[in-house]
């Protein structure tokens, strides 16, 4: 892959400063790029530059990172709460709520503040990229760049094509996500892409066979854990990711693919009305302190 173009790639904006965005700042700065990171809510702000400070502490700890390569790191991160700053950025990386309304609306203002050239991505991990870019000029520059949470561990990066991306755009991105230390996989654009088509199911699969009585949530989780050698169970999993959001995606898939098996558990629906949303929350299918 020729990623000689990355070149032209030398500040990253971030559009959201929640767990995924500042996450997508942190390694970004990491990889050297300066980073523009926006949000409307200046709380969101300080939470996001103080998740990255006690990110970058415990590589210090770990003695991953020195004490002067982390504060070059936060050095190059600018937290702003206006997104005309993102005028500035080579490539957007959109990462709020996944609701795609909201997403349409930012693409749109990017459309606007940020030069012909720019690429715009979203984090997304399940809506449209096809849909999102619709609301653009620049079809053939808007492309999904799906980082796992949390985004400083996990290696792979889900890069999605939309029906307009170009094979240039795409290389590009491919390129700026290896030099973050990063792996890529290529999906194209169809509902819950690689990652969640398959995730989602399984995990409200487990809600059915808790609803269902099949096991308790321990013994469902330590069989999944035990027995198909994953790091965590899908219960654990879905209280980590959110159960929001696990929700949020199973009704993507529902809508997009029209077929009776993606139909969201009731159980994982009573939970999100409870306001039981995982660990965020303090109560999803475990308890959690603080």
């Amino acid at each position: 892959m020729d990623n000689s173009s990355t070149d032209t790639v030398r500040v990253i904006g971030v559009v959201g400063a929640g767990q995924m965005g500042a996450g997508i700042a942190q390694v970004a700065s990491q990889a050297g790029y300066d980073v523009i990171c926006t949000d409307i809510h200046e709380e969101a702000l300080a939470k996001g530059r103080a998740a990255v400070e006690k990110s970058l502490a415990r590589l210090v700890k770990k003695e991953k990172l020195t004490e002067a390569a982390a504060a070059a790191v936060l050095s190059r991160i600018h937290w702003k709460p206006d997104i005309s700053a993102q005028a500035e950025s080579d490539l957007v990386i959109e990462a709020v709520t996944e609701n795609e309304e909201l997403k349409k609306k930012i693409f749109q203002t990017l459309d606007t503040q940020c030069r012909s050239g720019v690429i715009l991505a979203s984090n997304t991990s399940s809506i449209s990229i096809t849909r999102i870019a619709s609301v653009t000029k620049r079809p053939e520059r808007v492309i999904g760049m799906h980082f796992m949470n949390p985004v400083p561990i996990m290696k792979l990066v889900e890069v999605i094509r939309g029906i307009a991306t170009s094979e240039e755009t795409t290389q590009l991105v491919h390129g700026v996500v290896e030099t973050m230390g990063k792996v890529t996989t290529t999906s194209r654009d169809y509902p819950g892409f690689i990652a969640n088509r398959i995730l989602m199911p399984m995990i409200n699969e487990a809600f059915y066979a808790l609803m269902e009585d099949v096991g308790t949530a321990e013994d469902i989780d330590t069989t999944l854990k035990l027995g198909a050698n994953q790091p965590m169970g899908p219960l654990t999993l879905a209280d980590f990711i959110g159960l929001d959001t696990c929700l949020a995606i199973m009704e993507v898939l529902h809508d997009g693919l029209g077929d009776a098996k993606y139909r969201p558990c009731p159980l994982l629906r009573q939970h999100v009305d409870a306001g039981w949303l995982g660990r965020k929350s303090g109560r999803g299918i475990f308890l959690y302190d603080g």
